[in-house]
């Protein structure tokens, strides 16, 4: 604090020279006795109603006294009194004032309002890329909700929603599926419920639900197919013959008379959309809208089929070129792609560190989305202090999600454990040990394992079979609220889920859609030693 500060001003109550009175002191709620401060006549516009002193907000207290108090107590004795004849407006303050830092606070907080409203959001979606592949995570806040590895695409990864020309190779009639020759090393799969086909087509005399899979189709057919799976693990990529490209805004269904509008949309919204649907819709192609349609114009919509309907006259010219396996149709980046399916108003930024794939995003964005473009970043590792992920504390949290071990905030945790058939979730209290009763502890554990068990698979991307362990609770009701807690927080997930309700030994049983190999797996490899079991063999065995 600078000695002009300490100083006392003009205006100041402090005692002079031959004065007796008693300095103010501290925590004074009014000023000293027989004070010979000036009463300052009530104007028209002041805030006092009365024509004493004039009340200021924001202080620790709202009397003179106390805002010379509050003065002393930084360190100064200035009263910060207007003069009586000072106009009502305010006026600048001198620097070091009270005024003046109430000003300068009011001005920082303005700013940032500004800020805030120029890019409001939920999530935010920091993007870092290698060498190897690009690295997505999703913050929602501070806390990572998601993470997608996306592997540098070529013939053998990365290719969902690819399209081929497909050679059959064998059909399994006991298994109900075929393998088919699509270009790539290991042969995909489609199964039976994957197959379309010509009911003239079919050989044989059939009923609508007994065609075999050797009826419909031959060894030696080709086929256009798509795929829906990447290969994980041993199995091969899934296919399916019911093609779709999708878009910003619609999905286009080739060679169908399919419609359909998102579920998730409102009813008046979904009546508006079907009108539209009926003057867009092209013809011998069928249309899906998207949940992103909301609020769009019949002219945006238009502009989206067409051009899904130009890809397809395109894949149509390259599969009549040749009936050799090969690649037709290859999908977006997987970056690019998690943008079209999720960039909405609830992303409040996009951060990539890589300029090319800045370049690329934002040109998709501009084209699709011109109104959120403002929201894709460039983060340029040479001018920040930091890496993207070390700011963000993305490298933090991923090893965390990477441990066997969560931890509560009450003090309990979970244990997760991956098996080749299904993924176990053991739910302890660890050092919980509640404040009431046992039932009510056990209870609100549990409450707090739903919600961080839902949270855990959705960033750990865990698919199949699920069962989770919770503590035993003796009362029915607890034990219904424990599963409806944990339906609420998965249905914050776009994966679909499926759980039953908890049974007499406390056991949960759900299933999560399979998409992708897994956060675990996408960014590590098995330990040659030990091959995955987690322990080495004494030597000599």
């Amino acid at each position: 604090m600078s000695d002009e500060t300490n100083k006392p001003s003009a205006s100041s109550s402090s005692p002079k020279i031959g004065d007796t009175r008693p300095a103010p002191q501290i925590g004074d709620t009014r000023p000293s006795t027989g004070s010979s401060s000036p009463v300052v006549p009530a104007t028209p516009g002041t805030s006092s109603g009365q024509g004493g002193n004039r009340r200021r907000r924001g202080g620790r207290g709202r009397g003179q006294g106390q805002s010379q108090g509050g003065g002393q107590g930084q360190g100064g004795q200035r009263a910060n009194q207007r003069p009586p004849d000072a106009p009502v407006e305010a006026s600048a303050p001198e620097a070091g004032s009270l005024e003046s830092v109430g000003a300068r606070a009011k001005g920082r907080r303005r700013r940032g309002g500004e800020r805030r409203t120029r890019a409001q959001g939920r999530y935010l979606m920091c993007v870092h890329s290698t060498k190897e592949a690009t690295h997505i995570a999703t913050l929602e806040g501070r806390t990572m909700v998601e993470y997608t590895v996306a592997k540098a695409a070529d013939e053998t990864n990365q290719i969902d929603g690819n399209i081929y020309v497909g050679r059959i190779q064998n059909v399994l009639p006991g298994m109900e599926l075929a393998f088919v020759d699509i270009g790539i090393p290991k042969n995909a799969v489609l199964y039976r419920g994957d197959i379309s086909f010509d009911a003239d087509d079919v050989e044989g005399p059939v009923r609508n639900n007994d065609k075999r899979i050797e009826q419909m189709i031959k060894s030696g057919q080709t086929v256009v197919c798509q795929v829906t799976k990447n290969a994980i693990g041993a199995k091969g990529a899934r296919l399916t013959q019911e093609v779709s490209i999708p878009g910003r805004f619609a999905v286009l269904v080739p060679n169908s008379s399919t419609i359909g509008i998102s579920k998730r949309l409102p009813d008046g919204e979904r009546r508006r959309l079907r009108k539209i649907i009926d003057e867009v819709k092209p013809e011998r192609h069928g249309l899906i809208v998207r949940t992103a349609a909301e609020g769009v114009s019949a002219d945006d919509l238009a502009r989206d089929v067409t051009s899904l309907s130009e890809k397809w006259a395109a894949i149509e010219a390259e599969v009549a070129k040749s009936n050799q396996p090969r690649l037709v149709y290859r999908d977006l980046d997987l970056a690019v792609r998690v943008l079209r399916e999720e960039l909405n108003d609830d992303y409040r930024g996009v951060l990539i560190d890589d300029r090319d794939l800045f370049e690329k995003v934002r040109e998709y964005v501009l084209a699709v989305n011109p109104e959120l473009a403002d929201r894709i970043e460039y983060y340029d590792r040479e001018v920040e202090e930091l890496p993207l992920f070390e700011r963000y504390f993305v490298h933090e949290q991923l090893h965390r999600a990477l441990d066997r071990k969560v931890f509560l905030p009450s003090g309990g945790s979970l244990i997760i454990e991956r098996t080749e058939a299904l993924t176990v979730v053991d739910v302890n209290t660890g050092k919980n040990v509640g404040t009431t009763n046992l039932e009510e502890t056990v209870f609100r554990n549990n409450l707090e394992a739903a919600e961080e068990v839902a949270r855990q698979l959705r960033l750990r991307d865990i698919g199949g079979i699920i069962v989770i362990d919770f503590i035993d609770m003796e009362n029915k009701p607890n034990r219904e609220a424990v599963a409806s807690a944990l339906r609420q927080a998965l249905s914050r997930d776009k994966t679909r889920t499926q759980v039953f309700d908890i049974s007499e030994l406390g056991l949960v049983e759900m299933t999560r859609k399979r998409v992708n190999e897994g956060l675990l797996e996408s960014v590590s490899s098995v330990c040659k030693v030990c091959d995955g079991r987690g322990f080495v063999l004494a030597t000599g065995l």
